[in-house]
């Protein structure tokens, strides 16, 4: 705003004691002090307010006028409460250095004059930013990306003083302001994100506003570009891929002007949103035809031909050939309405990201493909990095779900599930296939487990308990009454502890002393118990069937 607007607005009670040549000058914020030397809080276009209370006799004026002008300051304003009228010192003080000068009446408040300059100065800024908003939307949309949303959330920064941050679906920060230069903690992003799904998953009307700590913030969705929120057949098919921006701030209190400003940003996050999600289109693209010549059974070398076609773009300027992973992910919803496949690929391609990379970059290494309600994603290894199988430097199960898990298990609450498989690493297209099922298998075992959100590897496929979950509940019932319930029922008419003894000398491998040392028992009386359980259920605990019998059922109970 002008200084010359001040002096238009009669509730300010401001009176012009000299500088009317300059009061064209911009004003850009405003400060009150008394003390003898404010530079340290001067940053330039200031209406400094003051009450003369660092002022001691008449040469005071000049030094503390000439400060003010080496810091920039538009004007100065003193109050007439304290001393009655201006001294003259001042107004001659002003008047040499060119620094206009208002005098502000005794029955006007500080406080007044400094809410309506903010008032002001923050509405221009606004309507500036949002011009500068929609001439970057129209570069972006046109051409070239002119910067991304780092741009964007820098003008936040430095005009509306608004730090904003661009978060994924699961949480990972893609973009920040540089201007605020803080840094969100990775705890926070997870629980903003999983507060965004929640709200939108119960079309909770936006900005959803959250507290954490002491701070509050407001969460904008970024929906695609040409896409409104109805646009889609059910809001679960883009929940889980939606980008969000986080500002902290309360935007409950903010005028239309600024939400609409605010929506306008998440237009032109969106515009580069699409922008990246087309970069994707080649590699789900290899991914995809790779994925049809492993199904259809064709010839190992039309599929190592293949790989050698994706390999440069996954990994670019890697000498040999890679190792390759499969990871199988499956959403789940309640209903037919919603499509599975679309939303497990943008998911896995989000999932798959390092937790603690920023921005989208480390996706340009995943080739994600759908088929059906499942995403499978191909993902190369470096050879050096698959030593082992990939059991200890590729891709870990737990690892890809525990930075992610809190948000999506807030995103499918109530409907939806996901489950995810990994392979071993395979180095040859006549594995791939091999890596596939086993990829499958494991998404099976995560399915069979309890959660939202859910993983295994192909380390645990070697483990027989892990197979247990599919055997069918009338069928474990009926397996583990016809061992257990015998000894159960004797246990429970004379405490003879007949199943802890059980249990104790399968784990044992059936050594007697060390069974008996375990349970503080006489082997002779160790003897006896065993004898009973054989006696009671028909079973010889020293042939392996039987042994093995035993063990499964303990573990189904």
């Amino acid at each position: 705003m002008r200084l010359r607007a001040l002096l238009d607005t009669d509730a300010l009670g401001l009176r012009l004691l000299g500088g009317e040549d300059e009061l064209d000058r911009s004003v850009r914020g405003v400060m009150t002090t008394d003390l003898r030397d404010p530079s340290r809080y001067l940053s330039g276009g200031e209406l400094v307010l003051t009450g003369l209370a660092w002022r001691r006799d008449a040469a005071d004026s000049d030094p503390f006028v000439r400060i003010l002008v080496q810091a920039g300051v538009a004007a100065l304003a003193a109050g007439e409460a304290e001393l009655g009228d201006v001294p003259d010192d001042l107004v001659l003080a002003c008047a040499r250095h060119r620094l206009p000068l208002f005098a502000v009446h005794e029955s006007v408040a500080f406080a007044t004059i400094t809410e309506h300059v903010v008032r002001q100065v923050s509405g221009e800024r606004a309507g500036d930013l949002a011009a500068v908003v929609d001439r970057h939307r129209r570069m972006m949309t046109s051409g070239p990306a002119g910067g991304g949303p780092d741009v964007v959330l820098d003008l936040l920064g430095s005009d509306l003083d608004l730090r904003a941050w661009v978060l994924s679906p699961t949480g990972r920060l893609i973009a920040g302001s540089k201007v605020t230069g803080t840094a969100l903690p990775a705890e926070i992003c997870a629980r903003l994100a999983a507060e965004h799904l929640a709200a939108t998953r119960t079309a909770r009307r936006g900005p959803h506003r959250v507290q954490v700590g002491a701070a509050t913030y407001s969460l904008f969705p970024v929906r695609s570009t040409g896409r409104s929120p109805q646009a889609s057949r059910d809001v679960r098919e883009t929940v889980l891929s939606d980008w969000l921006l986080a500002v902290e701030a309360d935007a409950g209190d903010w005028p239309e002007e600024r939400l609409d400003l605010l929506q306008g940003v998440t237009q032109l996050i969106a515009v580069e949103r699409d922008r990246r999600d087309a970069a994707r289109t080649v590699r789900r693209r290899l991914a995809q035809e790779v994925l049809e010549l492993v199904q259809t059974g064709a010839a190992p070398a039309e599929i190592a031909a293949r790989l050698r076609v994706a390999a440069p773009v996954l990994l670019p300027g890697l000498g040999a050939a890679p190792h390759w992973q499969v990871v199988v992910a499956r959403v789940e919803w309640e209903g037919e309405e919603a499509e599975g496949g679309p939303v497990a690929q943008s998911l896995l391609e989000e999932v798959l990201v390092d937790p603690l990379a920023t921005g989208p970059e480390p996706s340009d290494r995943i080739a994600v493909a759908h088929a059906g309600d499942e995403a499978i994603a191909l993902v190369p290894l470096p050879a050096v990095s698959a030593e082992h199988d990939g059991s200890e430097t590729g891709l870990l199960a737990d690892a890809l779900l525990r930075s992610v898990r809190e948000p999506l298990s807030a995103g499918l609450d109530g409907d939806g599930r996901l489950t995810l498989g990994v392979s071993a690493a395979v180095h040859s297209a006549e594995g791939l296939r091999g890596a596939l099922e086993e990829a499958r298998h494991a998404r099976r075992v995560a399915a069979a487990r309890p959660g939202r959100v859910c993983a295994a590897g192909h380390q645990e496929l070697a483990s027989h308990v892990l197979l247990l979950p599919f055997v069918p509940d009338d069928v474990r019932r009926a397996f583990t009454a016809r061992l257990l319930d015998p000894l159960k029922d004797y246990d429970r008419r004379h405490r003879a502890e007949l199943i802890p003894t059980l249990e104790a000398f399968l784990d044992c491998d059936g050594s007697w002393t060390r069974c008996a040392t375990r349970l503080h028992l006489h082997v002779n009386t160790l003897r006896y118990r065993v004898g009973r359980i054989e006696q009671l259920t028909g079973r010889d605990l020293s042939r392996l069937e039987d042994k093995l019998d035993f063990f499964l059922a303990l573990r189904m109970s």
